[in-house]
């Protein structure tokens, strides 16, 4: 299995390598060929190549058969060009291979459930899949840009576009995951206001009614979804959503689970994947071993299972991985982020080596 490894910016160096040391100890346990290779992605390859995504970095990326992911970004390189920013790094990536679908899941231990600023008795036992479609909408859509008016002011823009088979092929993904599941898909949009969320339900509705009818399907507007997810989130089983509002309901569901350093995520696109967490690359806490490394180890778990490469003995990986963030959870071992009274307060690298001693 060839792995491209993207640390990136800030926290993404320090919670990458700690993924790395728990994959090198599934590879000796399972047999599992990794062949890793390191480069440089976000703010840091601007700085050594004077681009957020270098030619040498997306080969790397194309030829691999999964790519783990840190963070981009910082402070440093806000006064840049906005073409050559450290986040179109991602969206270079995503847009390059084609990643269109992006899982996103929410869970929450129930020796967290006290860390979350919600309600015990409202989010403990809670289990959501967030599909966003990852290369369409406004992110991808023209015309965009910022032009300068006869006036001389300003105006911004940026285009919200999709086509019928861009939304079918989400819809598939959304309701093959549910078949795994609980069989209940949620669709969120905004089609009482926008056209291009109007042929989004349309079209999710057919793929429904010609291939799925065993998923139970609902739609929700955008505006309810985000308060749906606060006063009853377990309602929801699979959600599938454009690629801007997806950023924004799978952020606000991280933040159910107690921190937003607990959620991983997986782009596809067929048997090629990228997976990383959901957290930025937190420069006001790079260096400081104090990041939680939780959601890229479960970023790991994701990639071993999603990868074709590493066989049946990826899933077994996988599963080792879960069982072992449960069982130091259990135990009251806690980074700063998810820390309560009572627990254990350790680092970065110290949580890191509990996750790999229990890898047996």
């Amino acid at each position: 299995m060839k792995l491209a490894v993207l640390p990136g910016d800030g926290i993404g160096v320090e919670v990458v390598d700690q993924a790395l040391a728990l994959l090198a100890r599934l590879d000796n346990k399972y047999n599992l060929g990794i062949e890793s290779e390191k480069a440089l992605v976000g703010g840091c390859a601007y700085d050594a190549h004077g681009h957020p995504l270098p030619e040498a970095t997306l080969k790397l990326a194309q030829d691999a058969d999964a790519i783990l992911l840190g963070a981009v970004g910082g402070t440093k390189w806000e006064g840049l060009d906005y073409s050559v920013r450290p986040e179109r790094a991602l969206l270079g990536l995503r847009g390059e291979l084609n990643l269109y679908a992006n899982l996103r899941p929410a869970i929450v231990y129930s020796a967290l459930a006290d860390a979350s600023s919600i309600k015990r008795e409202i989010i403990e036992g809670l289990d959501i899949l967030v599909v966003r479609e990852l290369t369409g909408g406004i992110y991808f859509g023209k015309p965009k840009g910022v032009e300068t008016l006869p006036d001389g002011t300003e105006r911004g823009f940026n285009t919200m576009v999709y086509t019928t088979p861009e939304i079918e092929r989400i819809a598939k993904v959304a309701f093959e995951a549910a078949r795994k599941r609980s069989n209940k898909v949620c669709s969120v949009d905004k089609a009482n206001v926008l056209e291009c969320t109007e042929l989004w339900r349309r079209v999710v509705t057919r793929v429904h009614q010609e291939k799925y009818q065993d998923v139970e399907l609902s739609h929700m507007y955008v505006d309810n979804c985000a308060m749906q997810l606060l006063r009853n989130p377990k309602q929801f089983d699979v959600i599938v959503t454009t690629n801007m509002f997806g950023d924004i309901l799978s952020d606000e569901a991280a933040m159910l689970t107690g921190s937003i350093g607990m959620l991983p995520s997986a782009s596809l696109c067929g048997s090629k994947g990228l997976y990383e967490p959901v957290h930025g690359s937190a420069p006001d806490i790079a260096g400081q071993d104090i990041a939680n490394p939780i959601a890229t180890i479960l970023s790991a778990a994701m990639l071993l299972q999603y990868t074709p490469a590493a066989g049946e003995n990826g899933q077994a990986a996988a599963r080792d991985i879960e069982n072992a963030v449960q069982r130091v959870l259990d135990e009251g071992y806690r980074t700063k982020d998810i820390h309560t009274k009572g627990m254990k307060l350790v680092g970065c690298a110290e949580m890191g080596r509990l996750l790999a001693e229990r890898i047996e």
